[in-house]
């Protein structure tokens, strides 16, 4: 079954509205707090991207319809905060120790914010394989979309492109497969390809039938078509 954030391509949800190009990045001051403070907890090393992206998505559905973009950022941070043994609970409530936290010398520090930026992290990774498929290949994705590592795990398949059939544009080399690295398996890096769909692949009633959508998709989420 799909958490409740898998909303591609889902009826009721009401148009999509991108704002205008001079609106403000942050419609409120606390939204780039919470950002910042996203990032330098993420500078820590208590967890990955991936990790951070799977905190958000198992949110309680309740919580995650309710929340604003921001509150589901901050509320998977304070999860993962204390799953990983950063803060406590009581930490969190503002009733802990007044203690040095054991990470504080990993502290992302304001002079080194922009390096940090600069450098990301790169998920490309060697390996000794030869891709399975190769571009102009038509391939099927795999029905139904889910982690095959974990059950109920994190996965970039999403559910509206299961089963459907493109074409491979391009291979991209290895990629550290997300559906591992969420779930602390490793990296078990795999080629990772660009997949072109037409619209009416995967939609009934396309808008235009002759749009089509690209995704990016793991070697182990494709299967030849």
């Amino acid at each position: 079954m799909t958490r409740v954030h898998d909303m591609g391509g889902r009826f009721g949800d009401g148009p999509i509205n991108p704002g205008a190009p001079d609106d403000p990045v942050f419609e409120q001051d606390w939204h780039a707090r919470a950002l910042a403070v996203t990032l330098a907890a993420g500078a820590l090393g208590q967890w990955n991207l991936d990790m951070s992206r799977h905190a958000r998505e198992r949110l309680a559905p309740k919580d995650y319809a309710g929340f604003s973009y921001f509150e589901k950022w901050t509320a998977a941070l304070a999860n993962l905060l204390v799953e990983t043994g950063v803060l406590s609970a009581d930490d969190l409530r503002g009733q802990g120790d007044e203690s040095r936290p054991a990470l504080a010398d990993r502290a992302l520090k304001a002079e080194n914010v922009a390096a940090a930026f600069a450098t990301g992290g790169p998920t490309d990774r060697p390996f000794d394989g030869v891709p399975a498929f190769a571009p102009g290949q038509r391939v099927r994705t795999l029905r139904p979309a889910a982690n095959r590592l974990v059950d109920g795990g994190h996965t970039r398949l999403p559910a509206y492109a299961a089963g459907a059939v493109g074409a491979v544009l391009r291979c991209h080399g290895a990629h550290v497969l997300p559906d591992a690295h969420a779930h602390g398996l490793g990296e078990a890096p795999e080629p990772l390809y660009t997949v072109v769909f037409p619209a009416g692949e995967l939609w009934a009633a396309p808008e235009n039938p002759r749009d089509e959508v690209t995704l990016d998709l793991w070697q182990s989420y494709l299967e030849p078509a």
